[in-house]
């Protein structure tokens, strides 16, 4: 089963990933975690350039391609192989993140992101894709607080708020797929929450 994580900046997804990879070791599930952009010594590289290297001056498309350059590599190399052996995988961002950011964020066309998507992952999506939520200013806050901010990080209110609007649209247009939570809540309620969703799946998918 592939699980992802996705949300804005600041929602808490690294600390839920944790928690969510946690509880599946101790109820016996052999779970891979991984996170993008990275997960492969390419992702890594890769990682640097679009989050850190603010002098490159990244155009969009640029930045959608390294993304999936990066997505490429860790379906291939980590993801699919985990699968194949019977293992959870839990992805910290996946696809849907190009569609948020680049697509919505910054106004690539999504069809076409699309394609560049499905060649990359070469067709492979997610089982369950949990989404936290959060108000932008709420998660830029988090960010802000910790005095460390990425290039996605120093973007303006409206890029994060797009991006925001985006995760919705994508949740609403697959119901069946996306789990929505609310990431101000308390986070041990929170993975509470979330545990209660993911073995619902579990169940139905085993």
């Amino acid at each position: 089963m592939f699980i992802t994580l996705e949300g804005t900046e600041g929602s808490g997804k690294s600390l839920q990933t944790q928690k969510l990879v946690g509880r599946l070791r101790d109820n016996g599930f052999t779970v891979l975690q991984t996170h993008e952009p990275g997960g492969t010594p390419l992702g890594t590289e890769l990682r640097r350039l679009l989050l850190d290297r603010h002098e490159l001056g990244l155009v969009a498309r640029s930045e959608a391609l390294l993304m999936n350059a990066s997505r490429a590599q860790l379906v291939e190399r980590v993801i699919r192989p985990a699968l194949e052996r019977g293992e959870v995988v839990v992805c910290d961002r996946f696809a849907d993140s190009t569609l948020a950011y680049q697509g919505a964020g910054r106004g690539l066309d999504g069809q076409e992101l699309s394609s560049v998507i499905s060649f990359a992952t070469a067709g492979l999506e997610p089982d369950m894709t949990i989404l936290l939520d959060v108000p932008v200013e709420v998660g830029l806050a988090r960010k802000h607080a910790q005095d460390q901010r990425n290039r996605f990080e120093e973007e303006a209110m409206a890029f994060h708020t797009r991006v925001r609007n985006a995760y919705h649209a994508l949740a609403r247009s697959q119901p069946e797929r996306w789990h929505c939570f609310d990431g101000q809540e308390d986070p041990e309620q929170l993975s509470q929450l979330i545990w209660v969703a993911v073995d619902r799946v579990l169940r139905a998918h085993t």
